[in-house]
């Protein structure tokens, strides 16, 4: 029988010290029906998009090598998992919906807390605005490629169609997300299965071509690996989406584990299976330089109108992750409202259980950003941002740690303090390289984030 249950109930899972209420002004609640089964499809759906189809040419073209190919895409979930390590135990710790915040405020006071809940409401905003950018290249190539103005329209569309499902309820966007992550799951196994039982003489060629370039240096090997490594955790991010709900989730301390580690074994495992298929259909000359690697694979087999098939898997595939985030995103101005860091109007639940003002708000702020922004633009700002919410969550776990030993821990991170540590280490590297690599993406990142101390002092005033 599904659970459902109005968070802030005194008889509910504890809260922490404020043991905040959740009665909302707009009449409804959040609502507590969420199990495993949402949290894999919201990791998987959140993650898995036309990255994997596009970024293996981007990766191909820096490292040359179909060994270093493969450890670099093993590498990335390995990392992931590392993450997923550490941010289980915090997201099991406090079970609170708001996600990244939540902890960020708990280990470092409210201006800590509200850095992390502002740069995180602008990463994933700038998540929705450049992935319906995408969306909006490739449904005004497929469906109006003379209209003027079509990428635009069709960015604009995507993005408030999928505001209107998730502003009838929980239910309804949560089950939207099933949907679309089970197809995407189907098609994309399809995919891997068509490449390998029809690309075969063309993965002879592929195999004989396996190191095309090597590095003049090992300073330029690095630093390819680097800028492979950085395609790789971007086609990776989202898999991290189910702790965004942990209030709405029936037993996180049990779900959330199985949701995080599942859900990224099924994403490293087709990310692989991709990859494999890839290579074993494409020629390494032209996988590298390859804009779109799925496309050109199918085209490849079965000729150039079955592309056309890839770029509809492609489709599918963006409004799973454009679902995703616009359920998350409205969650963390729901627990900046509700923490007295933002308008109280974000707190605000209708009765499905969608918190509206923090959904409008994003909705409307990436509709804006799809309108103006490129893809590379609003893609590097965001990448940056989320390299510094990894480094202030990392310092949270090990401040949580020393501070509050005998807090309630359901999952507790294995390895610490080392593994923890080691993924510390590779996200200030992250931090400086991104500050090389792309310096004026990084500049805009970091003018927002300083308009956070202005904002926060507006609000305590």
């Amino acid at each position: 029988m599904e659970i459902v249950e109005k968070i802030g109930d005194p008889n509910s899972a504890p809260f922490d010290r404020a043991r905040e209420d959740a009665s909302s002004p707009g009449g409804g609640h959040l609502l507590k029906i969420l199990g495993v089964s949402f949290g894999l499809a919201v990791g998987i759906g959140g993650t898995i998009g036309v990255g994997i189809l596009r970024n293996p040419g981007g990766v191909a073209a820096q490292l040359g090598s179909i060994w270093m190919i493969i450890l670099v895409w093993s590498l990335g979930g390995v990392y992931c998992l590392l993450g997923a390590n550490y941010l289980t135990e915090l997201a099991t710790m406090i079970p609170k919906a708001g996600g990244f915040y939540v902890y960020a405020e708990r280990a470092f006071g409210r201006y800590g807390g509200f850095v992390v809940g502002w740069s995180d409401w602008l990463n994933n905003t700038l998540g929705v605005s450049f992935i319906s950018v995408v969306f909006g290249e490739y449904a005004a190539q497929l469906f109006a490629p003379n209209l003027k103005g079509g990428r635009i329209l069709f960015s604009v569309s995507i993005i408030a169609v999928v505001a209107i499902v998730n502003l009838i309820g929980l239910r309804s966007g949560s089950q939207t997300q099933k949907i679309m992550s089970f197809l995407k799951a189907i098609a994309l196994l399809v995919f891997v299965g068509a490449c390998f039982a029809f690309g075969g003489q063309l993965g002879q060629t592929a195999a004989s071509q396996a190191a095309i370039t090597s590095p003049a240096s090992f300073s330029t090997g690095l630093v390819s690996f680097v800028l492979a490594f950085q395609l790789v955790l971007g086609t990776y991010d989202g898999w991290y989406s189910s702790v965004y709900f942990s209030e709405e989730d029936t037993n996180p301390g049990s779900n959330l584990p199985r949701s995080m580690f599942g859900g990224l074994a099924a994403i490293i495992g087709i990310y692989l299976l991709v990859n494999l298929a890839l290579l074993y259909v494409l020629p390494m000359s032209q996988l590298a330089t390859s804009t779109f690697a799925g496309g050109d694979a199918m085209s490849l087999i079965f000729g150039a109108r079955s592309g056309q098939l890839v770029t509809i898997l492609a489709l599918l595939s963006l409004v799973g992750i454009i679902n995703a985030i616009m359920m998350s995103t409205p969650r963390i101005l729901f627990a900046l409202g509700r923490g007295g860091l933002f308008s109280k109007k974000a707190a605000a639940v209708n009765k499905g259980g969608t918190p509206v003002f923090g959904l409008m708000m994003t909705t409307l702020s990436a509709i804006v950003l799809s309108s103006i922004g490129t893809f590379e633009l609003l893609l590097a700002i965001g990448q940056f941002f989320m390299v510094i919410i990894t480094i202030f969550l990392i310092v949270s776990l090990f401040v949580l740690r020393r501070r509050e030993p005998d807090l309630p821990r359901p999952f507790r991170a294995w390895g610490y303090p080392f593994a923890p540590l080691v993924v510390l280490v590779i996200a200030v590297l992250l931090f400086f390289g991104y500050l090389v690599s792309n310096p004026y993406p990084s500049l805009y990142a970091l003018i927002l984030l300083a308009v956070s101390y202005p904002l926060f002092r507006l609000k305590r005033a």
